[in-house]
C-alpha cells in the first residue's frame, strides 16, 4: 500500500501537478495543511487536493486566507498573498476549507498535524528539543507534519531524540521500537534550499517511508504569480528554495 504525503502545497498548482504525475498511481492521499497562500492558484489547489486526497488537513495559511486567524501574525509578504489567495477562492471552496480540522488521529498507529499535536496550527517541529516535547503530545507510533516546510525525521529511542534531514530518494525503515516525527518536506515552497518539490510515501505494509523530490516549472508558477501582483520576494525565493 502507498500512502502519498503532501504539506504545503501554498496554490503552487505546476508544483502539485508535478507531484502526483511522479507519484503515479497510490492508494491513497494524505494533506498535511496549507493547500492556500503564497501562491497564485489556489482554487486549482483545492479543487486537486479535495478530489484526489482521502485525509486534508487545514493549516495556518489556510486559516489566515479564510479570515478564521488575524493576519497580523504573519509578515507583510505573506499577508499580501494571503489576503489575495482568500479573495480569489470561490464559496465552494471556502467551505470545504472551513470544515477541516488541523490534527487527526488516523489510527493507532499514526497521527497527523500540520503544525504538531502540541500545537496544530502554529508550532514548527525545527529540531530535536522541540520533538522530543512534542512526543508526550501524542501516542501513536507515527506523527506526520508539515508546516516547516523541510523535510525531515525526529525519532524517539528510549528518551533520546534524534534528527535525520532525509535526501532524495532515502529509504526509512520503521524501527518498532522506535517512535517517529516525520515531514516530507514542502510541495510548493521548499525551504532547505532546494528547489525541488519535496514529498514522500507511506508504505505501512512494508514499515517505510521514502522521501523524494520532484523538478517542476518553477518559471510559471513565477510568471504567474507577478501577473497576479503578488509579491516579487515570494515569487523570487522558489528559485532558491528558501
Amino acid at each position: 500500500m502507498a500512502i502519498l504525503l503532501i504539506a504545503d502545497v501554498h496554490a503552487n498548482y505546476t508544483a502539485l501537478e508535478a507531484v502526483l504525475d511522479s507519484a503515479g498511481s497510490v492508494d491513497a492521499v494524505w494533506c498535511l495543511g496549507d493547500t492556500v497562500g503564497y501562491g497564485p492558484q489556489p482554487n486549482e489547489c483545492v479543487a486537486t487536493v479535495r478530489e484526489r486526497a482521502e485525509i486534508v488537513l487545514v493549516g495556518n495559511h489556510d486559516l489566515g486566507c479564510l479570515g478564521t486567524i488575524s493576519l497580523i501574525q504573519f509578515n507583510r509578504e505573506a499577508r499580501i498573498a494571503n489576503e489575495w489567495n482568500g479573495q480569489q477562492l470561490d464559496d465552494e471552496h471556502r467551505t470545504f476549507l472551513l470544515d477541516l480540522e488541523p490534527m487527526v488521529r488516523v489510527s493507532d498507529a499514526v497521527t497527523l498535524a500540520h503544525g504538531s499535536p502540541r500545537d496544530p496550527v502554529w508550532e514548527y517541529v525545527l529540531d530535536a528539543e522541540i520533538a522530543q516535547r512534542v512526543f508526550e503530545h501524542f501516542d501513536t507510533q507515527l506523527c506526520f507534519v508539515g508546516h516547516t516546510h523541510q523535510p525531515a525525521i525526529y525519532q524517539l529511542k528510549g528518551q533520546r531524540c534524534a534528527r535525520i534531514v532525509p535526501s532524495d530518494g532515502l529509504v526509512l525503515e520503521l524501527d518498532p521500537d522506535v517512535r517517529y516525527v516525520i515531514n516530507p518536506g514542502g510541495v510548493g515552497q521548499p525551504r532547505d534550499g532546494d528547489a525541488r518539490a519535496a514529498w514522500a510515501l507511506y508504505d505501512p505494509a512494508a514499515a517505510t517511508v521514502t522521501f523524494r523530490r520532484t523538478a517542476y516549472n518553477i518559471r510559471r508558477t513565477q510568471s504567474l504569480m507577478i501577473d497576479a501582483g503578488l509579491p516579487e520576494l515570494l515569487a523570487a525565493r522558489l528559485s532558491f528554495g528558501l
